[in-house]
This record gives C-alpha cells, sequence and structure tokens, in this order.
C-alpha cells in the first residue's frame, strides 16, 4: 500500500507509526499543507492517511491559512472513506471537518496522564488490543466534541481522547506515535509560555522510564489501523 503522512512542523513526525507501515512492506509518503506543494501522488493511489500533530490549535486559521485547506483535504478523505487516523491536532482536525466544535480543555495535558478504554471500544478493530486503561503521553491544550454519528473509544479525566467516524476515520488525543527523541526534541525546541504553566516536573525522566512500553502499545495501535486497511484495499 501508499500511506499518505499529513504533518504539521519537523519535529511532529510518523514516529513508531512510520516504523509499523514500513515493517509491514508498505510506502510511506510525508507531506504538509503548510508547503504549499501538491501530494507526492494524486490522492487515489494511497490506501490511508495518518494525520499527526502540531504546536498550532486547530482554529487558528487566521494564523495558519492553510488550515482551511487542510479541513476540505480532510472532509474529503471521510466523503471517500479512506482510512485515516489522526493523532492529537489531527484528531481535533478531523472532529472540526466533520462539523464537531473543537476548543480550549479546561484542564491542559501535558505529559503522562491516565486513559480508560470505552464499552465501544472492546469491538473496535483499531482498538481491540489495547488494555483497559493505560497512561498515555499527551502534549494538547485543545478538545474536540464528539463528531455526529461518531462512537467515543476512550477518555481521560479531562476530555475525550478517542473516537471512531463511521468504519474507516479514527482520531486519538493521546500521542501514540512519539518516540523518546521526539519528545526530548519538542522539550528542548517547542516549550512556550504556555507549555511551561503546564510542563510537569521529571517529565524527561519519566519519559525515558516509560516510552518502551509506550511504544509497544503504539506499533500495537498502528498495526491494528493498518490492518484495517489492508482489508480495504484488498476488497477494493
Amino acid at each position: 500500500m501508499e500511506v499518505l503522512a499529513v504533518i504539521h512542523g519537523e519535529r511532529v513526525r510518523a514516529g513508531v507509526f512510520g516504523d509499523v507501515v514500513r515493517e509491514r512492506g508498505h510506502r510511506l509518503d510525508e507531506w504538509s499543507l503548510a508547503w504549499e506543494t501538491p501530494l507526492p501522488q494524486p490522492l487515489d493511489s494511497y490506501s490511508a492517511v495518518l494525520v499527526f500533530g502540531g504546536a498550532m490549535h486547530a482554529d487558528q486559521d487566521d494564523r495558519h491559512p492553510w488550515l482551511r485547506e487542510e479541513n476540505l483535504f480532510l472532509q474529503r478523505l471521510l466523503m471517500l472513506h479512506m482510512p485515516v487516523l489522526g493523532v492529537c491536532l489531527g484528531a481535533q482536525l478531523l472532529a472540526k471537518a466533520a462539523l464537531a466544535p473543537v476548543y480550549r480543555v479546561e484542564r491542559p495535558e501535558i505529559g503522562w496522564f491516565e486513559v480508560e478504554l470505552t464499552e465501544e471500544a472492546a469491538g473496535d478493530p483499531v482498538f481491540t488490543r489495547l488494555p483497559q486503561r493505560f497512561e498515555a503521553f499527551q502534549w494538547h491544550f485543545y478538545t474536540y466534541d464528539l463528531p455526529g454519528g461518531a462512537v467515543e473509544l476512550a477518555r481521560s479525566a479531562a476530555c475525550t481522547q478517542a473516537f471512531r467516524l463511521g468504519d474507516s476515520a479514527w482520531g486519538i488525543q493521546f500521542h501514540a506515535e512519539v518516540t523518546l527523541p521526539q519528545v526530548e526534541s519538542w522539550l528542548e525546541h517547542e516549550v512556550d509560555d504556555e507549555d511551561l504553566e503546564h510542563l510537569p516536573a521529571g517529565l524527561s525522566e519519566a519519559t525515558r522510564d516509560r516510552i518502551e512500553g509506550w511504544n509497544e502499545l503504539g506499533r500495537s495501535l498502528c498495526g491494528s489501523f493498518v490492518e484495517v486497511a489492508e482489508r480495504v484495499a484488498v476488497a477494493a
């Protein structure tokens, strides 16, 4: 399969998700609407799309006009029923493309926070292998309402953490794709005054302790998503 990764910054990349895609014998293209360049290949040549995070917020169309184009792009993916998985900002943008509100969360989450699956996650093809509760790496100030017809798959104490829309679109608020070098690069280059208010002490050390198990969970989640895309591609 050809898989497209939509990115929103040089330090917010595919991480272990990219490893999973390539290990299963598929090809991964990275692309950003902010680059103002065409897709590497025609959209119909892709079998799945991954939409990653970014330092911008989902409602900042005035600062990042290309977000309007991305909204139309994601709406097209939803209309085509192409398998798509959004992560953090990517999940918020998917919800927004499905006409759900996105807004500031009352309690921002930066660091490790407990996430619990809903009952509906047990029968979901992407979430079925995940534990009922797990400590998830987070870095977000925004959340979303569930789009009409969406199924909530996970929650934290602060907000919804995952959803499925139809049979081909998923969003996760937590960063299941991150590697230790990614997190360390965010701590070195991406921390601003807004982040500092909510940045926990010892985050780098805590991440070193937990990242191996976290990467196993991320690989499992992405592997399940890729399996869904493979089944769709075979049936097409």
